[in-house]
């Protein structure tokens, strides 16, 4: 459904960020870009929904395809009315705007009637019910948790096929992590919607997705499916804090690092 074939990222002309990254999400899939800070899961995800150039950066060799057509040459409006749609990190919701008013700038690019839109925001509350209770509150005095769900719930408005989820458990408790996510498996499930998400908690990652991509330092590292992944026991002690062998020393950490078979 979504191919990144080989893409090269720079900013301001120099700095490489992305090198040689290529993926593939199926239809109603669910897959996981993984890895740690400046590894390059946003500028992944804002390449595919085409928004670099607001921060002067571009894709600068490879291609990117949905359903077969190339989008990297396309706006960020025309890549939304395809039907890919991105949600930020950070959430970044209308904070002056109401709850169901944020809902409705995300049907902003449809064209279809009230009735249609409206039966769709009564389908954000079937799956977002905590929004329907403040339905009418100013969204920038609402939760964390309720603000991520604003941000999806509004995504959803755009009847996306695929929507691009950047680091949805930022800030938010661990109950609230996980119903976000047993969310996104619903929407999947129910709905038919695919997911790319990028995401640093690798644990809850690949308990909800079917595959997943392990970036570092702008490189695709490792990729399979995501139970063979939480398996693999280099995955297990560098991200997951788990080794079979008991707690380690500083100093075999360190060498542990020099010895990542797929950085060798």
């Amino acid at each position: 459904m979504l191919s990144v074939n080989n893409i090269e990222v720079i900013y301001d002309h120099v700095i490489l960020v992305l090198k040689g990254v290529s993926l593939e999400v199926p239809e109603r899939g669910i897959v996981a870009l993984l890895g740690g800070n400046g590894a390059g899961k946003t500028t992944t995800l804002k390449a595919v929904s085409n928004i670099l150039r607001t921060e002067r950066g571009e894709v600068t060799k490879g291609g990117i395809e949905f359903r077969g057509r190339r989008i990297d040459r396309l706006g960020p409006t025309e890549v939304v009315r395809l039907g890919v749609v991105q949600v930020m990190e950070g959430r970044h919701c209308f904070e002056h705007l109401t709850v169901e008013e944020n809902l409705l700038t995300g049907a902003y690019s449809r064209k279809c009637g009230r009735r249609q839109i409206s039966a769709d925001v009564d389908k954000v509350y079937h799956y977002f019910p905590a929004l329907k209770k403040r339905r009418a509150s100013q969204a920038g005095y609402t939760s964390g948790g309720e603000q991520q769900m604003l941000a999806l719930g509004r995504a959803l408005m755009a009847q996306p096929a695929v929507i691009l989820l950047d680091e949805p458990s930022m800030g938010l408790a661990p109950q609230l992590v996980e119903e976000i996510f047993a969310i996104v498996r619903r929407l999947n499930e129910e709905q038919g919607v695919t997911f790319l998400l990028a995401e640093q908690n690798t644990a809850v990652a690949l308990r909800y997705a079917s595959h997943g991509y392990i970036l570092e330092n702008g490189r695709v590292v490792l990729d399979g499916a995501a139970a063979d992944l939480a398996d693999n026991e280099d995955v297990k002690e560098f991200y997951l804090g788990m080794s079979g062998g008991g707690r380690r020393s500083f100093r075999e950490f360190k060498h542990y690092r020099r010895r990542k078979r797929w950085l060798a």
